[in-house]
């Protein structure tokens, strides 16, 4: 790469560092550097009374500087937020030797550097507590300038709000939208929050294959790939139920797994073809129990994340509280569609959608079109928290049937603002129906459905040593986050979401 490729930002910061290279300053130390104290801990702890921190060091990147001839102020920003950093020529070089401070930090440092800074904390007359520096280590110099986002009196100034710059580069992002690293921190908590209740019912986290054979546990289509040394194909998993189930089957009464999943279907606000979901199975329980369990572990993530089970999403408050609603998918079609898919033959299903004005291919069995009705007619009116129980056999292979409800199966799924957050069944343990319903799956497959599910022969031999009665549910991890943290796309929980090839013409630097 040449420098003609260079903005004359870059260029002059690259000048800066061969004159830090002749200056004999290393740009880029490996030595360890000794922090012990952040930006955070300083401002919620000094006290003008005690005269604490005395003697600090600290680490952070320059975010704006006021050059001052022998005395300037910098923002310093480290991982907890942004402090205040009073340097001072005669103390950073007490000797006859200015050089680091007219030099170096005057007119060779720029904002977005790293540098290390030692000294004691005090207050100034405007009442701003400060780190008064007396030592001065540069860790790492910025080739690249960043993006200048102003803040005065509360009102933000130059924020960068292009989404294509945003999720390309979330590095920048990171760095100069702190309520973006708000957003990641409650990502963890909310897993942090979940494995803590399931921790405390003596439920085994686990982990089961990415690379399947069989891609099980889900109608969607998957991704695949090729294993040189077997000779064979393989997929990335499109679920993790068939191998949860498993260990069920092997005698744990309580299986649970955060995993990165992968579906080769389509893009937008609420997906993304890699994504986060936690999948628990609990021996012994039904889906009546796992809609109860739910509502606990959603009222906790938000109490936990908000101190409230009320957490803003748009223009609307989702109180997660318990009990939500429960309503059944035949009688939401009926309310919002205006039809009883009861007893209907694919053709039947087929002409509503036509009437509906949905959609639909010779290939979607009547599955399909009853998810279609649902999702076109239905599933956007549930804003709160509400429950859509007793999914038609037909869309739910892996579901044991109900038990007075003729038709029906064990299901649900929980909408929050329009969208599903989780799905959940009494698990089909008979293994004689569950081969018949993976030879419906195969049919639907022939007929060109590419998302029906295959025939995975050794999890119906694992059925046929018995499962014991259980109840599984799987959450979106990305959705949830979604909406307890009040962010409208998906991609805005995801630190690297899935993007078109970034346009580069020939040459062409971004």
């Amino acid at each position: 790469m040449t420098n003609n490729h260079l903005s004359e930002q870059e260029q002059i910061r690259r000048q800066s560092l061969d004159e830090i290279r002749n200056l004999g300053i290393d740009p880029y130390p490996a030595a360890m550097y000794p922090v012990d104290a952040s930006a955070a801990e300083i401002l919620a702890g000094f006290s003008d009374e005690k005269k604490n921190f005395q003697a600090v060091c600290m680490a952070g990147r320059i975010m704006s500087r006021r050059i001052m001839g022998n005395a300037s102020f910098a923002e310093l920003m480290d991982s907890s937020g942004r402090i205040q950093i009073y340097v001072r020529r005669d103390d950073l070089c007490p000797g006859e030797d200015k050089t680091l401070y007219n030099t170096l930090f005057k007119r060779l440092l720029d904002i977005g550097d790293i540098i290390g800074v030692k000294g004691f904390v005090f207050r100034t007359q405007m009442g701003e507590i400060t780190l008064h520096v007396t030592d001065l280590t540069l860790l790492s110099k910025s080739l690249r300038p960043l993006p200048i986002v102003k803040e005065k009196d509360g009102v933000v100034y130059d924020a960068v709000t292009d989404p294509e710059m945003r999720y390309r580069q979330r590095y920048v992002d990171l760095i100069i939208n702190p309520e973006v690293r708000e957003v990641f921190r409650k990502r963890t908590q909310i897993m942090k929050s979940m494995r803590e209740l399931f921790d405390a019912r003596g439920y085994l986290e686990v982990e089961t294959p990415v690379l399947q054979a069989i891609p099980g546990g889900a109608a969607a289509r998957p991704f695949i790939t090729h294993h040189n040394a077997l000779d064979m194909p393989l997929y990335l998993r499109i679920a993790d139920e068939l191998y949860l189930k498993r260990l069920i089957v092997g005698g744990y009464d309580g299986v649970y797994e955060f995993a990165k999943d992968f579906r080769n279907e389509g893009m937008d606000r609420t997906h993304n073809p890699e994504f986060t979901v936690m999948e628990i199975y609990v021996a012994y329980k039904d889906y009546n129990w796992m809609m109860e369990f739910t509502e606990q572990i959603l009222e906790k993530v938000a109490t936990d994340l908000h101190g409230t089970t009320k957490v803003p999403l748009g223009e609307h408050v989702i109180d997660y509280a318990r009990p939500y609603r429960r309503v059944s998918m035949t009688d939401a079609i009926m309310e919002y569609a205006g039809i009883d898919i009861t007893g209907m033959s694919e053709e039947e299903l087929r002409s509503a959608c036509d009437r509906l004005e949905i959609g639909n291919s010779p290939s979607m069995g009547k599955g399909k079109l009853i998810d279609l009705i649902f999702g076109e007619k239905c599933e956007h009116h549930f804003i709160q928290p509400t429950f859509i129980i007793d999914y038609p056999q037909e869309t739910s292979p892996l579901t044991k049937k109900h038990r007075s409800k003729e038709g029906l199966t064990e299901r649900f799924e929980l909408m929050v603002n329009g969208k599903e957050v989780a799905n959940a069944y009494s698990e089909l343990n008979d293994p004689i129906d569950q081969l018949g319903r993976f030879q419906e799956q195969l049919r639907l497959s022939e007929k060109g459905d590419d998302e029906a599910m295959f025939i995975d022969m050794d999890f119906v031999r694992a059925l046929e040593y018995g499962m014991p009665p259980t109840s599984g549910m799987g959450i979106g991890i990305d959705r949830l986050t979604m909406f307890m943290t009040n962010q409208l796309s998906i991609q805005d929980v995801l630190f690297f979401p899935q993007m078109k090839p970034e346009a580069q013409s020939s040459g062409s630097r971004q």
